[in-house]
């Protein structure tokens, strides 16, 4: 395997060496003649959370006061998750996490949201190195996969990075071509590669990885978990996970009540930066905890907090105009919410696909977007750009694709496999009426290609009883308003690639939902026609 080895050597009045981005000095608060115990903090699924990166400054700062030598890491999704990132394709993030001194960093799947090249000028300025052990472009590691730090005591900590195979699907399958996601016994070999390497070659003290793996019930059938892989690879004293949004809790549920899984320590903080996680290395002992941002002061003069309340103060001048108002919440949680039910707001949407292609000049019998792409919830009340922008912050645009009823069904019933577990791919709908039987097993067949989820083998959870008003008829050909990330095949919806008729309209599905609540529902979002879902969808359990 093509090792591309990082090595950090941090000693007193020495300046940082990285082997592969050439010599930088330690970052803004690092203290380059701290010495043990060892501090490791970490974050996952920041997702915009910009204004708590200060904290972890600040939180780094009273540790490396303490003596101790601080590490700080992050297993993934710092690209995605509000317009204070996404608006500028996660550099923002990128800027601030250079500000703090991050030391390593995974990828998640949201950091592909923009697409490859993007990512790649994206993390030119990164002042830290890119672990990616098992992501591959054009069959050459794409990024960096392991680095070494060394203490001024001499000890050594090897740090190697993975990312979610799910990212072959879950990010536009249009936008990363190339990209290949090594996944199950391969991922298990090349994490197993990784520890070995690490502990042996380089004679390594600890093994951490950053895994942006998750724990999710959705990602069980492929066996991509965390605790799937740590059930198989020996040599990790430490994962630190992202991509399920897991907190500590959630953790002790799937493992144990000392969080470990097999002789590996697992890790996680929720998301947004409502914790951070502290690993201490002490005497041969390991411990860990969070650390919740809510009680971390940040000092009067930090220069992470200014510029974070700058770039806010940004985007909140251009997007933070009330254009309209809603009587009632719109709902945007994942669970309870749009990976598992319809929701008011999943029709508001798709009403929304349906009306502007027709306006468009399609003639269209439905709408089908994936609960995974709508990402907030709207609050009663007032409604900005930004809080549409925030719900829909990848940039799709609207497309068309032409399908039978029989691939229609096909479709529906992959996309809610796991139902009533949560999954990205679950359907809002509009013009559609279908039943998903959950007391039925699902049926899987073979693996679509490229993707990290199964056919089914036979129809035997979903029933489709209307389309487009009229009874569903499996002979029929019908035609649908999506998203460019599904036409494409993204989530579960592999079957729309081979649709008789594929193409985007290009236009931007944040502005189609602003203009249908402007134009068609008058500046207002209804009790009366959204206050909760209108029975589109009907779960059996």
């Amino acid at each position: 395997m093509k090792k591309k080895l990082l090595t950090l050597l941090l000693a007193a009045a020495m300046v940082l060496s990285l082997v592969a981005c050439g010599e930088k000095k330690p970052a803004p608060g690092k203290d380059a003649t701290a010495t043990e115990p060892v501090v490791i903090l970490h974050t996952n699924d920041v997702h915009g959370a910009i204004e708590n990166y200060a904290k972890v400054a600040a939180l780094a700062d009273k540790y490396e006061a303490e003596g101790a030598y601080v590490l700080v890491l992050d297993a993934g999704d710092f690209s995605q998750g509000s317009s204070y990132v996404s608006l500028s394709e996660g550099a923002t993030a990128i800027e601030l996490m250079n500000m703090v001194g991050y030391d390593a960093v995974a990828l998640g799947n949201h950091e592909f949201d923009y697409g490859f090249e993007a990512l790649k000028k994206n993390m030119e300025s990164a002042q830290f190195p890119v672990l990616a052990a098992n992501v591959k472009y054009n069959g050459e590691l794409a990024f960096d996969d392991a680095a070494v730090f060394t203490t001024p005591g001499g000890t050594k900590i090897g740090v190697f990075g993975l990312d979610t195979p799910e990212t072959a699907t879950k990010a536009h399958p249009g936008k990363i071509a190339g990209v290949t996601f090594a996944s199950g016994e391969e991922m298990y070999q090349i994490a197993q590669d990784m520890a070995t390497m690490l502990r042996e070659d380089e004679g390594c003290n600890y093994v951490i990885c950053i895994g942006h793996l998750g724990i999710d019930d959705e990602t069980a059938t492929t066996a991509n978990r965390s605790i799937d892989l740590l059930n198989k690879v020996t040599g990790i004293d430490v994962f630190i996970d992202g991509h399920s949004h897991s907190t500590e809790e959630e953790i002790v549920e799937k493992t144990n009540a000392d969080r470990k899984v097999g002789e590996t320590i697992l890790t996680s903080t929720g998301t947004k930066l409502e914790n951070i996680g502290v690993v201490t290395i002490k005497d041969s002992a390991i411990t860990t905890e969070c650390v919740a941002t809510e009680g971390i002061e940040i000092p009067a003069d930090s220069e992470i907090a200014a510029r974070a309340a700058a770039i806010i103060a940004e985007v909140d001048a251009e997007y933070g105009t009330v254009f309209a108002k809603t009587e009632v919440t719109l709902n945007g949680e994942k669970a309870p919410g749009n990976r598992t039910e319809e929701t008011n707001l999943g029709d508001l949407i798709t009403d929304a696909l349906v009306w502007k292609a027709t306006q468009e000049g399609e003639a269209v019998d439905a709408a089908i977007t994936n609960g995974g792409g709508i990402r907030a919830t709207i609050e009663a009340g007032d409604i900005t750009k930004k809080d549409i922008n925030t719900v829909l912050p990848f940039g799709n645009t609207l497309s068309i694709i032409k399908i039978t009823g029989s691939e229609l069904l096909e479709v529906l019933e992959a996309s809610t496999f796991c139902t009533p577990e949560a999954i990205g791919g679950f359907p809002q709908v509009s013009g559609i009426e279908f039943t998903v039987d959950t007391t039925k097993a699902y049926d899987a067949g073979e693996e679509y290609p490229g993707t990290t989820y199964f056919a089914p083998k036979s129809i035997n959870r979903v029933t489709i009883q209307s389309v487009g008003g009229k009874d569903f008829d499996p002979a029929a050909t019908y035609t649908i308003a999506t998203n460019d990330f599904m036409a494409s095949g993204g989530d579960t919806y592999y079957r729309f690639v081979n649709a008789t008729a594929n193409y985007d309209l290009g236009i931007a599905m944040d502005e189609v939902v602003m203009q249908y609540i402007t134009e068609v529902l008058g500046g207002t979002v209804t009790a009366d026609k959204y206050g909760e879902a209108t029975g589109r969808i009907t779960v059996v359990s």
